[in-house]
């Protein structure tokens, strides 16, 4: 079977399946694992580089404001792959090719590859992406290899944090305008031993006042800008320390985004682990991702 991956968390999932070698082409943010950046890219980004967040912002807005794409997407480069399934998202415009796009495109093709869209809003769906991923690709032993081990790590985190002490959170998923995380995120935050206090769970991520952060009073502001990784994170939180200062959390940590929080992949688990560490260290020593500090 020959792939094509229109989103970077199929990317990763079709990997974690063994369906690497498959995998013919993929996105130009296509990044996990290593041998994804070897692939040929058939996307690439509209937007220009070097945008500071509001300008990323409006930009995106004045785009999809106009029923406008965020990102091109190579046509003949994909006829010339010839794939047997492309695997897309309907979740966000901003995150990859739109879905209508993509089956437009994939009929013109002398092949007409199945296309598949991944949707996922809570952590239980993002599980069931894995399932519906092997279905299409005939992997399902992989699969439920896959769900056991990934089950069996957050129970471990569970186990660990079982009767601690939660400590209150706010997740900032973008800085300027300030967006607090919805989606799955908030499912992380309780499995690592925390409260989330303005996310919900399996909603889109909100738009806020800096004002409500402080009135919330969260004892740690979680930094994960999305799409960011974790120097990124922390360079980004530390543009706004006054803003954040303000809060009055005990502590500010930025967290790896691109990798534990806005691709809802497998390694979201990572990020549970990575985060149950940040909360608890004594409950969860060790952590597959590392934990920035905000100096405020």
């Amino acid at each position: 079977m020959r792939i094509v991956s229109l989103v970077p968390h199929a990317t990763e999932l079709l990997f974690a399946l063994g369906l690497g070698d498959q995998v013919v082409g993929v996105t130009h943010e296509c990044d996990y694992p290593p041998a994804a950046l070897e692939l040929p890219k058939i996307t690439r980004d509209k937007l220009p580089a070097g945008l500071g967040p509001a300008e990323i912002d409006a930009a995106v807005r004045e785009r999809t404001e106009r029923g406008e794409a965020i990102y091109d997407l190579d046509e003949d480069a994909l006829a010339d792959l010839e794939p047997d399934l492309i695997v897309t998202q309907e979740l966000c415009p901003v995150c990859a090719v739109s879905y209508d796009e993509v089956q437009e495109v994939a009929q013109k093709l002398d092949r007409c590859p199945e296309v598949i869209a991944l949707d996922p809003k809570t952590f239980g769906e993002t599980m069931s992406d894995i399932r519906t991923v092997a279905q299409a690709t005939h992997t399902r032993e992989a699969a439920l290899d896959l769900v056991a081990r990934q089950r069996a790590r957050v129970d471990r985190v569970k186990i660990a944090v079982k009767g601690v002490r939660r400590r209150s959170v706010v997740a900032v998923e973008w800085f300027d305008p300030v967006f607090v995380a919805g989606h799955w995120t908030p499912q992380l935050i309780e499995l690592a031993g925390g409260t989330d206090l303005l996310g919900f769970a399996g909603e889109h991520s909100e738009q806020l006042p800096w004002e409500a952060l402080e009135a919330a009073r969260p004892e740690v502001v979680l930094c994960i800008p999305c799409g960011y990784d974790g120097p990124r994170a922390l360079a980004e939180a530390e543009q706004f320390t006054d803003n954040l200062r303000r809060i009055g959390a005990r502590e500010t940590i930025a967290l790896d985004a691109s990798a534990y929080f806005s691709r809802p992949g497998p390694r979201l688990v990572d990020g549970v682990e990575t985060l149950a560490h940040a909360l608890h260290p004594d409950r969860v020593p060790e952590a597959p991702g590392r934990v920035h500090r905000v100096m405020l």
